[in-house]
């Protein structure tokens, strides 16, 4: 989940933890933290620096795809 702090260097690395593990990540974001930027905003930010790709953007929440390294 993403709160009102924002996007963190730890909140990344979770993320980039979690896509070596799973492939697909779903990842929610707070109305706190949309008072600021909208949701594909973020979750575009998010899929760039993660080397990721953005699948999809509903709402509130969106999904992160990453190849597994062989």
């Amino acid at each position: 989940m993403i709160g009102k702090i924002g996007v963190s260097q730890e909140l990344l690395k979770e993320i980039e933890r979690q896509l070596e593990k799973k492939k697909t990540v779903k990842i929610k974001i707070l109305k706190s933290a949309l008072e600021r930027d909208k949701a594909k905003e973020i979750a575009s930010r998010i899929a760039e620096q993660t080397d990721a790709l953005l699948v999809e953007v509903r709402g509130h929440t969106f999904m992160l795809y990453k190849r597994r390294k062989k």
